[in-house]
């Protein structure tokens, strides 16, 4: 059963009390008037019936008078309590029919303030999980109530989370960032002592280990810098087509050993960054593939636009993926296991990256690039082993001001 709102529930409660109060008052109202109206009638009867004038004929006809005096005295004492209930009862209902509106209309009123913490905290929840939105405040003015207090405690738990969603990002920013000159004077320092005339094979394969394991950080580098910058809203938007990134990256793998890849492609035109959505495309072409090797298989992408949104589909095969481990992909440096039957989890959390192919973070980067464009991915096992990734995203004419819409370049970038 489905409960009542608030705002009908306290409408109910101004209505009831106001009604219950008028049927209280109302029956007060008859037992007086019932007891007064005795009194004045009783006393006339008692002095016409002991003072006749003379004109009746005996004590015939004074029993005669009292009967007709007591009959005249229940008719209009009858009356009268009639017309008190049937009238006062039409006017009591009137009355509550027109406080219960009132009471709408004032419950309304003393619940707006709560619709507005309710609004914010609701555009705050629809914006991502990345900590974006959080700069809105509810700043709810008015006398210091309740209600004030529970905005500005709000107000306050939403400043100090952004705050930390920020400090997150840029520790996450400044630090990649940092590691990035080590990471170049390695490669330097190796590729210069591998080009040396004389250097011996051993010196050479030690460089390309070296070189190898530079690279797998670099790479790491990579992934967090644009997991830290694709979680940021993004504000200059320029058209672009799925179908053509795609295309273009099924590509460079189509000549995969022992992996076919099927493309649908049509139009699937959205606006946004190109380079991170670029990213959010590769990321699940790689995730694909990766899913597939060594033993080879098979990769299905396709793009088009379904309900007026722009969509991309990457269906690949692979190892079985249970659907409670769905949601674990989407976390950064969380990846599962092929070999997972064979090496199950330690202390039964999810296998962090370590060891093998990938940090962790390229399905997180997906995640973070489709929120940032006001869109949302979805993965969901596929029937006989793999995933089925869907990305869905806003159209051009409904991600973009009218003038990008019609084909006018974004202002660049500076």
């Amino acid at each position: 059963m489905k409960r009542l709102t608030i705002r009908a529930r306290l409408t109910l409660v101004y209505g009831g009390l106001l009604l219950l109060a008028g049927v209280v008052l109302l029956a007060v109202t008859y037992v007086l008037v019932d007891q007064r109206m005795r009194e004045p009638l009783t006393g006339v009867r008692a002095q016409v019936v002991q003072n006749p004038f003379g004109t009746l004929p005996g004590v015939g006809a004074a029993d005669q008078l009292r009967i007709l005096i007591q009959e005249a005295q229940d008719e209009a004492k009858r009356n009268a309590l009639e017309s008190l209930l049937t009238q006062g009862g039409v006017a009591l209902l009137l009355i509550s029919v027109v406080a219960v509106g009132f009471g709408w209309l004032i419950a309304g009123r003393a619940l707006q303030p709560l619709h507005q913490i309710t609004g914010t905290a609701r555009r705050i929840a629809a914006a991502d999980a990345g900590g974006r939105g959080l700069h809105e405040r509810i700043a709810l003015r008015g006398p210091r109530d309740e209600v004030r207090e529970l905005a500005d405690t709000f107000d306050l738990m939403l400043e100090r989370l952004d705050r930390s969603f920020d400090g997150q990002r840029r520790f996450v920013a400044n630090a990649s960032h940092e590691l990035r000159t080590p990471l170049a004077l390695n490669r330097s320092l190796l590729e210069v002592a591998m080009s040396r005339p004389g250097a011996s094979a051993e010196l050479r394969q030690l460089g390309e280990t070296l070189m190898a394991v530079n690279e797998r950080h670099e790479r790491l580098i990579d992934g967090l810098l644009t997991l830290a910058d694709s979680e940021q809203q993004v504000v200059d938007r320029t058209p672009v087509d799925l179908a053509e990134i795609a295309g273009h990256l099924l590509d460079q793998v189509a000549g995969t050993p022992a992996l076919t890849v099927r493309r649908r492609l049509t139009p699937a035109t959205t606006a946004g960054d190109p380079v991170l959505l670029e990213r959010l495309t590769q990321n699940l072409v790689e995730n694909a593939v990766r899913h597939n090797l060594p033993a080879g298989g098979e990769i299905d992408v396709s793009t088009g636009t379904v309900d007026g949104r722009a969509t991309l589909v990457v269906v690949n095969t692979g190892p079985v993926v249970p659907s409670y481990e769905i949601e674990t992909i989407f976390q950064p440096f969380r990846r599962l296991r092929h070999d997972r039957v064979a090496a199950p989890r330690r202390n039964g959390a999810p296998d962090r990256a370590g060891a093998g192919r990938g940090f962790g973070l390229g399905l997180s980067i997906v995640r973070a690039v489709a929120q940032a464009h006001g869109g949302a991915v979805h993965a969901q096992p596929r029937e006989g082993g793999g995933l089925v990734v869907t990305v869905i995203l806003p159209s051009l004419v409904g991600a973009v001001p009218g003038h990008l819409a019609r084909g006018v370049p974004a202002p660049a970038r500076g």
